[in-house]
């Protein structure tokens, strides 16, 4: 008598927020195909706002009441994975606000209403240029959201390589769409892909071998043949390792980083925003679960690999930060070594690690989106102001946009009354309970290295000799403004009341099993 299929249990009311995420992102999908140019963007950005929040609204009402494993304990509806699909969907919101922007205040008659310009009109060429018309990132950003939303809550090494293709493959795309830069923009596209293709299939390669270690690709099944210590032993270190590879090159740690300043610098500005923020949430969500659930019981062998690469990662991404010339290329570094201070915390494996992650990764992902949308507004003669010498006497000229970064800047830093020292206080004090005091050392002296590329951007922003003069803040819109304003205040209220969400994430760093 053969068996016969049975249909896992699935429970669609916990997993409506990614459902309507999904659904939104292809109701965007089919705007593109049917919807007229001129209509596009009116019609592309309220559709993916209203996802967005409506789907966060779900979360907020639903979650908490269906948590559990469901589709065949594939998929782990738990305190961690709500809380980070939660800051996802905030940060791809304040993210999509920013791609948003039309930079109507320098060409008003093409930006007032959307469709203004007219087919081969200079206005049009001008919104070609800047992006005003590329309508097609609003399906390809939900859909990536869709697939880090999968991946903080994936039980399954298959499901998680899934999602990790499903987050990744619109990131390609979107970071190829820089038309002012094409060449610049289409190179860092390429780049991206060839390397995440060879991360994932080192990805891949890593959940075969667990796979004939445990005989199971779930992390319950996988952890439980870690702890009866059955299988064949030669094939799980080398698992959970290239597994780490795979997630590693998400999160830009070192020597996994080499993408990072090239991708960072060619693609377009708010999507280099959406990508460093939302993305390392996802990256860090799946490893947190990997490490926590699934391989736990082996930490003794891969625990002393992993704070090495921390310890890597801190370093160099603090070093090379500080003899760059381009911001975007800056913050990009900066990026390595806040990986860096996230994988202190995350070593630590207790619950005090899992709450301070969570903790560290909202702080980071609230200063990044902002510091790269004023970025994106400091332009110079027509184009992008990225080198250090041309925001020079910023501070004069635009004293608020100069003022929200200097600020931005401070938080990048750790300093107190900011997320950023109560981020890196939280991971460093849950790695020295655990033995890690060494690791926190480290992070300590990077930090004070970073600071000194900070304060040179402040420097040059208020003293520095405006010899061109050229160089200018665009206007921008309301979305841009509340995405920037938005990120600055959580920033601030994250440094001076930081209690609500240390414990909110103390509550909820149970993973299911």
């Amino acid at each position: 008598m053969t068996d016969q299929f049975v249909a896992p249990a699935i429970d669609y009311i916990g997993l409506l927020p990614l459902i309507i995420v999904l659904v939104g992102a292809l109701a965007g999908v089919m705007v593109e195909g049917f919807a007229g140019r001129r209509t596009r963007y009116a019609v592309q950005l309220p559709l993916s706002v209203a996802t967005l929040v409506v789907a966060f609204v779900a979360l907020v009402v639903l979650g908490p009441r269906n948590q559990g494993l469901t589709a065949a304990d594939t998929l782990a509806l738990d305190g961690p994975a709500l809380v980070l699909q939660g800051l996802l969907l905030l940060l791809s919101l304040l993210g999509l606000l920013v791609m948003a922007e039309r930079l109507g205040a320098q060409q008003p008659d093409a930006f007032t209403q959307a469709g203004a310009a007219t087919p081969g009109s200079p206005e049009e060429s001008y919104a070609v240029r800047h992006g005003a018309t590329m309508t097609e990132v609003f399906p390809l950003a939900l859909l990536s959201v869709a697939g880090m939303m999968l991946f903080v809550s994936a039980n399954d090494l298959l499901l998680l390589f899934i999602a990790l293709e499903v987050l990744s493959l619109p990131l390609y795309v979107l970071t190829g769409l820089a038309r002012r830069r094409r060449l610049l923009s289409q190179e860092a596209a390429l780049k991206y892909f060839l390397l995440g293709s060879f991360s994932s299939a080192f990805f891949l390669f890593g959940a075969v071998l667990l796979y004939g270690y445990a005989g199971s690709m779930r992390f319950g099944d996988i952890a439980a043949a870690v702890s009866a210590n059955v299988g064949m032993d030669g094939l799980l270190v080398p698992g959970i390792l290239l597994v780490a590879v795979g997630l590693l090159f998400k999160v830009g740690a070192v020597p996994f980083h080499m993408w990072t300043p090239d991708v960072y610098q060619g693609a377009p500005t708010p999507v280099t925003g959406f990508m460093a923020a939302c993305t390392k949430v996802a990256a860090f969500g799946a490893m947190l679960r990997v490490l926590y659930v699934a391989v736990e019981g082996a930490r003794l062998e891969w625990q002393p690999v992993i704070a090495a690469v921390a310890a890597l990662t801190m370093v160099v991404g603090a070093v090379l930060a500080i003899v760059q010339t381009d911001v975007k290329r800056i913050l990009a570094y900066s990026s390595i070594a806040h990986a860096g201070f996230v994988l202190v915390g995350l070593i630590s494996l207790d619950q005090a690690g899992v709450s301070s992650t969570m903790f560290y990764l909202a702080a980071y992902g609230f200063m990044t989106i902002p510091a790269f949308a004023i970025v994106f507004l400091v332009r110079s003669a027509g184009t992008e102001a990225t080198q250090v010498g041309q925001w020079a006497g910023l501070g004069r000229r635009s004293p608020w946009v100069a003022v929200a970064f200097t600020f931005l800047m401070l938080a990048f830093t750790g300093i107190p009354l900011t997320s950023g020292f109560t981020g890196k206080f939280a991971v460093f004090s849950a790695a020295i309970s655990q033995g890690w005091a060494w690791l926190a050392v480290i992070g300590v002296l990077a930090s004070a290295v970073t600071a000194y590329i900070y304060f040179k951007l402040v420097v040059v922003m208020w003293l520095g000799d405006d010899a061109t003069g050229d160089t200018a803040v665009v206007t921008p819109s309301l979305l841009t403004t509340f995405a920037i304003v938005a990120g600055v205040a959580v920033t601030l209220a994250l440094g001076v009341m930081p209690s609500p969400l240390l414990d909110l994430a103390q509550s909820t760093a149970t993973f299911l099993r």
